[in-house]
């Protein structure tokens, strides 16, 4: 009798394990080995450089600012000093907001470019995922990003929770591989 019951577990958990096909991909070493990533690369490069000179100029206002209320500083009277201060200290802020803001355009500018890469990546997962039967696909940080539809237990939970979703709306957006 236990070697039926075994046999039977065995059955059962080969036929579970046998619904599902799990792959990996790592995104980023595809993404390094992209001939379009050179050009990405470039643009990058030339952004950087213009946001580079934006500040420069502004930095380079900036000193000549100093410099020339160093030299006149004891000719003028305290109302001038202190109007000269302030606008020191406006530029100043102007220069840190404006290096702060590069940082995070850069990045912003690096996702765009990037973006039609990732989605080429994505489509070509896609058409594996299709091909070979996949129905989840983990990336290098272990974040699962395909998962089969039909393995989405999400209504289900919302229904167990007594939540009721209107069957029309796209409640559930589609999965988009290498995203």
């Amino acid at each position: 009798m236990k070697h039926i019951i075994f046999i039977v577990l065995l059955g059962v958990s080969f036929s579970s394990f046998s619904q599902t096909k799990v792959g990996t991909v790592n995104n980023e070493y595809i993404l390094s080995q992209m001939p379009e990533l050179k050009d990405v690369e470039e643009k990058l490069t030339a952004y950087s450089a213009k946001l580079d000179s934006t500040i420069q100029v502004r930095y380079d206002e900036y000193r000549e600012l100093v410099t020339n209320y160093s030299e006149k500083e004891e000719s003028m009277n305290d109302i001038m000093k202190k109007m000269k201060q302030n606008e020191i200290i406006d530029l100043e802020e102007d220069l840190k907001k404006l290096q702060e803001n590069s940082s995070q355009m850069l990045k912003l500018q690096q996702d765009e470019y990037l973006r039609p890469l990732y989605l080429k990546i994505g489509k070509a997962i896609e058409q594996i995922v299709q091909e070979e039967g996949f129905t989840q696909i983990f990336d290098e940080n272990n974040s699962i990003i395909y998962i089969d539809p039909k393995f989405d237990i999400t209504l289900k939970a919302l229904e167990k929770m007594g939540i009721e979703v209107d069957e029309e709306a796209d409640v559930i957006p589609e999965e988009n591989p290498g995203n």
